[in-house]
């Protein structure tokens, strides 16, 4: 009988799927589907819910993904036997790279890697570079920046990746001349190279460079100890687009002055922090390079009339950065009557801006489409009625502490600059009739409007009502700002990924359980918000599946149970900040469960053990730092930090004395002025 039974029970499952259609979707051609699933690049759980709908989906899929961010190098082999296209790697969370690992990689991705990245990640050599090198044939593009322990064995393996078009050395400090030379030697093809901070390289390895490498299109050697005598060969170069020689202090007026040659493809030069160029130097510079478009003079000393009266030549300049620079009114004055084609000017933290500079820029130049004047303090209402009558194109807009300004001058910018995507006015007199002017501003992207005293829900309302595109809002110490203005925000914004509410008083867990809708948030801060508890913290990890990034400082109602949320829904959490929150050992357990974890910060948490603290430090094997109070340093055992460290993480033992309360935004507000102003 059982046999019968069973033939039966196969031949009613026969006639069901005889009678029941086939699913739609396995008709879709396999293009339909790639034009579906390019489509879903922007949310990982967008394609995740695509594989699962049946098994052709879960291959294509498959086949389809071409970047790829793993979080957990011990599931690496499994995750790429299954996407074996893969072409561009980010490693930079996996903050213990083997050897090992990358012979696999290699093996598992022999043809189809293009492009790796693993900046900041340790425990990797030469070797493992090599193996990439030996295997990879088709790889483009490598980065194994911020190592300052890898030396020219990684540079010359590096050098047998005859295909590599871009090489990121940056902060790899023992790197000298002999492993540039091997890249050089060996990459005839190499469009960029950044060796920034690399304080072996000299003249001699830049040259190399320079006479082997034709094709260079971007050169970064910041920081470095080259001198005059690589520039000529730099400024031959016949594809050279970028050059960046941020704070050099070899170069002087000498090293262009007598350059004979200058570089006609070179569209980005930045200048900054060259303490020894003066005026001479930068016009000579400027003069052999007509083809500019951007050009970085911030923290430049020797900025005065004569350079910026010298840019009437440069026809073709697009964007200047002044920022920290002695501009004066005269100075601005000469700009203005330079540059026709200027589009983007930045003049922050530049004490000698006056309304007499602003409106004579702005007059010449209407058709700016940034401008940043942070911390540009003797500005007044003058200027933003220059700006905003003369620049009504503005798509960014900074203007953070600009504390003469009047809650009256505000509401220019809603009423003349419609196309704003990006606004700071953080520190500043806005009030509601300003914040309300603002939602004309219908294409903001970023809106930045911490440390603004006087606004509130009437004036935010507006904003969540008609700025559907917003994704970053800073209401830093905004207390005016309560659970209805944060409704309207989430339910008008729901592309937000950034929020900061962090000493925002009056925001409970009302505001978190708005915001849960907004599925695209991945940074909250909510530091010192005194109402918010786990509930609020609950629904944002059950809601917000893409939360990276969580600060709760000051939080004391938070405690284990947001923890077990965070720990069952929140797989993409990199970074927390848990100091004086309500967490003990079981809460701290259950976070150290998140493969993502990377960064934690935990201060002054009288819940916690040494124990706890210890188990939960073996738990959580993908950290890369950790703040804790240095109470904590001699309780726990000395090899398992050890063992912690030999695994990328790295320690910093704070002492921080136990605050109760702290200062009321005026109180801070006012403070930061004094400080300023001394």
């Amino acid at each position: 009988m059982e046999p019968e039974k069973r033939m039966d029970k196969r031949i009613r499952v026969d006639l069901n799927l005889e009678q029941n259609p086939i699913s739609p979707f396995e008709s879709l051609s396999e293009e339909v589907l790639f034009l579906i699933l390019d489509l879903l690049n922007s949310n990982p759980l967008d394609r995740k819910s695509f594989s699962l709908v049946s098994r052709s989906f879960y291959k294509l899929e498959s086949c389809h993904r071409r970047w790829l961010t793993p979080l957990r190098l011990d599931l690496l082999p499994s995750i790429l036997t299954r996407y074996s296209s893969i072409s561009h790697l980010n490693l930079t969370l996996c903050s213990r790279l083997t050897d090992v690992t990358l012979a696999s990689i290699a093996s598992l991705l022999s043809s189809s890697l293009r492009s790796i990245n693993l900046s900041g990640s340790r425990s990797y050599t030469h070797k493992g570079i090599e193996c990439l090198a030996e295997k990879c044939f088709n790889l483009e593009e490598i980065d194994v920046s911020i190592r300052v322990d890898l030396g020219d064995e990684v540079a010359a393996a590096i050098g047998k990746m005859v295909k590599m078009e871009r090489v990121n050395m940056g902060r790899c400090k023992k790197v000298t001349d002999l492993g540039i030379g091997c890249i050089a030697a060996g990459c005839p093809n190499l469009k960029l190279l950044c060796v920034k901070g690399c304080v072996g390289v000299t003249d001699l390895g830049v040259k190399l460079v320079a006479v082997k490498c034709r094709k260079l299109q971007s050169l970064d050697v910041s920081f470095t100890m080259i001198t005059k005598k690589c520039l000529p060969a730099i400024m031959q170069l016949p594809n050279l687009e970028e050059f960046c020689m941020t704070g050099c202090l070899g170069i002087d007026n000498k090293a262009f002055v007598n350059l004979k040659q200058g570089c006609n493809s070179l569209q980005a030069l930045d200048m900054s922090n060259c303490e020894h160029m003066t005026d001479s130097g930068v016009l000579s510079i400027l003069q052999k390079c007509p083809n500019l478009y951007h050009l970085n003079l911030a923290s430049c000393s020797s900025v005065n009339v004569s350079i910026l009266s010298g840019l009437k030549s440069m026809c073709k300049l697009g964007s200047i950065k002044l920022d920290g620079c002695k501009v004066t009114a005269s100075g601005l004055k000469s700009l203005s009557n330079s540059c026709i084609s200027l589009k983007e000017l930045s003049l922050s933290k530049c004490p000698g801006v006056t309304d007499e500079g602003i409106s004579v820029i702005m007059a010449k130049h209407k058709d700016l489409v940034k401008l940043d004047v942070t911390c540009c303090r003797y500005i007044t209402d003058e200027s933003l009625s220059a700006i905003t009558s003369s620049c009504t194109s503005l798509v960014s807009l900074r203007m953070e502490s600009c504390t003469k300004l009047s809650s009256e001058g505000f509401r220019l910018i809603g009423q003349h600059c419609p196309k704003l995507e990006e606004l700071d006015l953080t520190d500043n007199d806005l009030d509601d009739e300003g914040l309300r002017s603002l939602a004309n501003c219908h294409n903001l992207v970023s809106l930045k409007i911490g440390i603004c005293l006087r606004i509130t829900d009437n004036g935010l309302i507006p904003i969540g009502q008609s700025c559907p595109r917003l994704r970053e809002l800073d209401l830093y110490r905004a207390i005016g700002i309560t659970d209805k203005g944060v409704s309207a925000i989430a339910d008008g914004c729901p592309h937000l990924e950034m929020i900061n509410m962090a000493y925002c008083t009056n925001i409970s867990d009302e505001s978190l359980k708005f915001l849960s809708k907004c599925s695209k948030l991945c940074i909250v801060e909510i530091r010192g918000c005194l109402q918010v508890s786990s509930v609020g913290i609950s629904v944002i990890a059950a809601g917000c599946r893409l939360l990276s990034k969580l600060d709760v400082k000051k939080c004391c109602e938070v405690n284990d149970a947001a923890m077990f949320s965070l720990a069952r829904y929140s797989h993409n959490l990199c970074q927390i900040h848990l100091s004086y929150c309500s967490v003990t050992d079981a809460g701290l357990l259950a976070l150290a469960c998140l493969g993502s974890l990377r960064n934690v910060t935990m201060l002054h948490l009288s819940g916690v053990s040494p124990k706890g603290l210890a188990t939960a430090l073996l738990m959580c094997h993908g950290l890369t730092k950790v703040k804790m109070h240095s109470s904590f340093k001699s309780s726990i055992p000395r090899a398992l930090i050890e063992h912690v460290e030999s695994r990328g993480c790295s320690f910093h033992w704070m002492y921080k004395p136990f605050q109760v309360d702290f200062e009321s935004s005026e109180l801070w507000k006012q403070q930061s002025h004094d400080l300023f102003v001394e």
